[in-house]
């Protein structure tokens, strides 16, 4: 079957943050919003904790925050990209009030600013305490769904996107009621990251790349795949995702200690508030010698804790902690992916009629190491600025498009066991290789786990080119930060062209 909006409608591929404020910028034109799930269910966006960072602090700047972002990226940030979005940060917070999100605010009215880790200022914007992502996920979908020139289709999983002579004809979609074509020639991709490829992950479990593979599978090129940012206080137990201790818990004073009370990370720059790139490498590193690693909120919050982060108590509550009496058991867990599809300031792709926005693109903002809170920033801006690019962009005239063959419904399951160690917090190239080998044939493949496979692959190779430690990339064999600093860029058909040819050598074949 073939759904046709009106000429040229453009559809939106994701129920998110980034998804939901393209759809809204867009208005009044006519959109498709295709969502696997219904609004707001299954992203990662209702499950952040963590605000948007803003300089709206009477003590605070722009320029410090682009200073705070810069230090982050650890040489990587694109600095002119990241200016603009830093600049047009605290209008982004009065666009999302706009639409009827309700920040926390002190008794006199003004902004309740929180502190997160590698941030100089209180700049940190949150609703309903630490459950900033429901509240936002609250307002957009009541939003979206009074806004009458979208159209809401929910249940249908993208597929495919088809291309001709470089640029986007349509969308294929499946989901339990059958398969479905759509006619278009603009495609926005906002469909998260990639938490799902691994075993501990903060994300949803389903969300293993779906934008990476279907901007892949369409020649898309993607950038900076190697770094992803791994929390380092996730709760230690058997939920998955597993709940997220937000950094803000940190801010407010807890500490991290073991299991003989020792705060092993006193030491290190920042401390508890150092980048989160260091601070999980330190857990991972105690972890890994033996000891269990604690977060103490106990003597900055004790019993004000449920008052200040009623969800987190909430969580711990029914892991039978109680964070006023007990220090609170974490680990690091893949929580954000900083590469995605390489993307301009409008969020256009190498593909012409297709974009991207959110987690799913790579605008150079981060760098090789996310500044808490940056991210709802920055998909709230690129929205804005992605959804009056495809607005002014003309649509195709066809009306109809041949359906082909739907690819199978992908399952990560497969490639989770793959990616988990090769991944992790910290890297060697003998593991990426024997990743890429054993990924090889399962991307090349039409089973459920090949475009898991194809987006684990990709981001496995990024990660063998890259051989130096930088940001949240670090490699046991590399241990050293190279001297000139330099972004990676991606394709498909070079990560299965360098994957065949590694597994071609000697040393591969022996592994």
């Amino acid at each position: 079957m073939s759904l046709s909006a009106p000429s040229g409608c453009p559809v939106i591929i994701g129920g998110g943050l980034a998804g939901l404020m393209t759809a809204l910028e867009m208005a009044p034109e006519p959109v498709v919003l295709l969502s696997a799930a219904p609004l707001g269910c299954e992203a990662s966006s209702a499950l952040a904790q963590g605000g948007l960072a803003a300089s709206i602090g009477g003590d605070d700047s722009p320029a410090l925050h682009l200073a705070d972002t810069l230090a982050a990226g650890d040489g990587l940030c694109d600095e002119a990209v990241a200016r603009r979005i830093i600049e047009a940060a605290p209008a982004a917070i009065e666009r999302l009030e706009h639409f009827g999100v309700a920040f926390d605010r002190a008794r006199d009215g003004a902004p309740q600013l929180g502190l997160e880790a590698a941030h100089s200022r209180r700049r940190i914007v949150h609703a309903a305490g630490a459950a900033t992502g429901s509240e936002l996920m609250r307002a957009l979908v009541a939003a979206v769904r009074r806004t009458a020139s979208i159209t809401i289709v929910e249940g249908l999983e993208a597929r495919r996107l088809l291309v001709e002579d470089g640029a986007i004809t349509g969308v294929l979609a499946a989901g339990a009621s059958g398969e479905l074509s759509f006619a278009t020639g603009r495609v926005v991709l906002a469909t998260g990251g990639v938490g799902g490829l691994f075993h501990d992950t903060t994300n949803p479990l389903g969300c293993f790349g779906q934008g990476l593979a279907l901007a892949a599978r369409a020649d898309a090129e993607l950038a900076d795949l190697e770094f992803v940012q791994f929390h380092p206080t996730a709760l230690d137990g058997a939920q998955r995702p597993m709940r997220l201790i937000s950094e803000a818990v940190r801010g407010e004073g807890a500490v991290l200690i073991d299991e003989t009370g020792r705060r092993f990370l006193a030491d290190l720059p920042g401390a508890e508030l150092g980048t989160r790139d260091a601070v999980a490498r330190g857990v991972h590193r105690h972890l890994a010698r033996g000891h269990r690693v604690f977060l103490d909120a106990r003597a900055c919050l004790g019993a004000g804790f449920a008052n200040r982060f009623p969800a987190i108590a909430g969580y711990c509550r029914d892991a039978g902690i109680d964070p006023a009496l007990d220090p609170i058991p974490v680990r690091p867990a893949a929580h954000y992916h900083m590469g995605g599809i390489a993307v301009g300031s409008d969020g256009r792709s190498s593909v012409a009629g297709l974009w991207a926005c959110g987690e799913v693109a790579s605008t150079g903002l981060h760098g090789a190491n996310r500044l808490a809170s940056n991210s709802l920033t920055e998909a709230v801006v690129m929205a804005g600025w992605a959804a009056r690019s495809v607005t002014a962009s003309p649509g195709m005239g066809r009306k109809t498009i041949a359906m082909p063959s739907v690819p199978m419904r992908p399952d990560p399951v497969l490639v989770r066991s793959i990616t988990s160690p090769a991944l992790g917090v910290t890297r060697d190239g003998e593991s990426l290789r024997e990743a890429a080998s054993t990924l090889l044939p399962l991307a090349r493949g039409a089973s459920p786990a090949s475009d898991p496979a194809a987006v684990a692959l990709m981001m496995v190779v990024a990660a063998l080119r890259r051989e130096e430690s930088r940001g949240a990339h670090s490699r046991a064999d590399f241990p050293l930060r190279a001297t000139v600093a330099r972004r990676s860029k991606i394709t498909l058909v070079e990560a299965l062209d360098t994957a065949a040819a590694l597994d071609a050598t000697p040393l591969a074949r022996s592994a």
